[in-house]
């Protein structure tokens, strides 16, 4: 393996998603600026390696970073731990490349809505949250051992509505970071090891049904969920369970890009949820559980995926057209990053949206690829 370790340094433009970034906050100002500082560690396989042939540019490790949002009262200052993941899109020159980067993980240490104590703080409603990023960058070769990164990237941060209130973090803006290579390898010889390299039957399968293999995924969840009465949010006391299974054929197109249909069917514990709003109890509403035939779906998707060493982008649009009811109709999207723990067993970490931009439910699970 080759060794990295680098710094990054982003300073952002928070996009004004919620009245609370226009000014409608304690201190009364608008929030329009973020800055975040990462270290990581990142490795690459050597040319000669297998990997290192199929996929020559690319890397993945993991990293730690600290986040302002120049509101420390109201929304604190998180730390984030994330995988990443990156590669080469094109050389520009022999010095000079086009890259791009995503980090997934997790951020700690937010100050979450209250009612008393932070009430204008309508956004965040955990003390922690997903942290998802995804970066365009000029790589410039200083030297043999340093590489200086220039681009820019987009950031959300939400907690999957496992709480509410759960408005989400977007920003967008620039990076300037540094890498140094512990262990670096000749230019001409890194050059060398692409999937040229390899014999054609280790790249390409003869028929179509070799190319096709079978993802099963069982997952589950649990989320939040309130309703509008009137002009007030009324938020459900406790938690509903999700859960699920997607059986999934791909079809492999080359040694990035896989597509296919995806069968899914999910239990919503929240589905079709209603309140009453004339009997009362105290002061909330009383909520009616329908029958559980009316909290199923079961649906196709279309998916796409990205597959690199240890991980794949998954990404799907489907609509639940075999069995639906109510909160169930319409289209469902899905973006999912699958984590390989052996050559066919993974780790599945994904969101679903309710027709492009409600909310609706993580997917924790696992997942077992068939023919692979």
């Amino acid at each position: 393996l080759t060794h990295g370790v680098g710094i990054d340094f982003r300073p952002v433009y928070l996009i004004p998603t919620n009245e609370f970034f226009a000014g409608e906050n304690a201190a009364w100002q608008p929030l329009r600026k973020s800055v975040s500082a990462h270290l990581k560690y990142s490795f690459r396989f050597h040319p000669d390696s297998r990997y290192g042939k199929l996929y020559p540019h690319t890397y993945q490790g993991i990293g730690v970073s600290y986040h302002s949002f120049f509101d420390k009262a109201e929304i604190g200052t998180p730390v984030a731990v994330y995988a990443f993941q990156g590669a080469r899109i094109t050389r520009l020159s022999s010095r000079l490349s086009l890259d791009y980067e995503w980090n997934f993980g997790a951020s700690f240490g937010w100050k979450k809505y209250h009612p008393g104590t932070n009430a204008y703080n309508y956004v965040v409603g955990s003390k922690i949250n997903a942290y998802i990023n995804l970066g365009f960058f000029l790589n410039a070769k200083l030297s043999r051992y340093c590489n200086l990164l220039v681009g820019a990237d987009l950031t959300h941060y939400s907690n999957g509505n496992t709480h509410l209130p759960n408005a989400g973090l977007n920003t967008i803006g620039g990076r300037i970071g540094l890498v140094y290579t512990l262990n670096p390898i000749e230019e001409s010889h890194h050059e060398i090891g692409t999937a040229r390299s390899l014999p054609a039957n280790q790249l390409y399968l003869s028929s179509f049904w070799q190319r096709v293999s079978y993802d099963v995924i069982l997952y589950g969840a649990t989320r939040a969920k309130g309703v509008m009465l009137g002009d007030e949010a009324h938020i459900f006391p406790g938690q509903f369970g999700i859960l699920g299974f997607n059986l999934n054929p791909m079809y492999k197109f080359n040694r990035f890009l896989k597509a296919g249909i995806s069968l899914d069917g999910q239990y919503d514990e929240s589905a079709n949820i209603y309140s009453d709003e004339i009997i009362q109890v105290g002061e909330e509403p009383r909520f009616y559980r329908p029958p559980l035939h009316e909290q199923i779906g079961i649906g196709l998707s279309a998916r796409g995926e990205f597959t690199m060493p240890f991980f794949s982008i998954n990404i799907g649009v489907g609509h639940n057209l075999f069995y639906n009811k109510g909160d169930l109709k319409g289209l469902y999207q899905i973006l999912a990053l699958k984590v390989s723990v052996t050559r066919n067993l993974f780790l599945h970490v994904g969101y679903q949206l309710h027709k492009f931009h409600n909310p609706n439910n993580l997917m924790l699970g696992v997942g077992y690829r068939f023919h692979n």
